[in-house]
């Protein structure tokens, strides 16, 4: 059994920053990629930023240039530096990781900017 442990969400005000980290543990025999998606409220999850093992990686245009996202293939663990965050990038934030037999969600962690 796969687990995914997110952390890191809150309240920030505008302008300001937050890391959001992502752990997964158990069988796990190889991660092809892992990812950060959001949801806010009344909209669909969209893809925020995603990495592979190989450390390509890919950004959701609202995103460039303020996140950045890493993964430590030995800790399994994937982070999501958020700078300069705006009121829209309010929403729960959702941790995937892909590979080999292997398509894992984590259960969210909100993220919420306001003044």
């Amino acid at each position: 059994q796969v687990q995914l442990v997110e952390s890191g969400g809150g309240l920030v005000q505008p302008g300001g920053s937050l890391r959001l980290s992502c752990s997964a543990s158990g069988t796990i025999f190889s991660i092809n990629a892992m990812g950060w998606y959001r949801q806010a409220p009344g909209k669909e999850r969209e893809l925020v930023a995603q990495v592979t093992s190989g450390g390509a990686t890919d950004y959701a245009d609202s995103v460039k240039g303020r996140f950045t996202i890493s993964m430590d293939n030995a800790k399994k663990t994937v982070y999501l530096q958020m700078n300069s965050l705006k009121p829209d990038d309010t929403a729960v934030y959702y941790c995937r990781v892909l590979g080999r037999g292997l398509n894992k969600w984590g259960k969210g962690t909100l993220v919420t900017v306001s003044s």
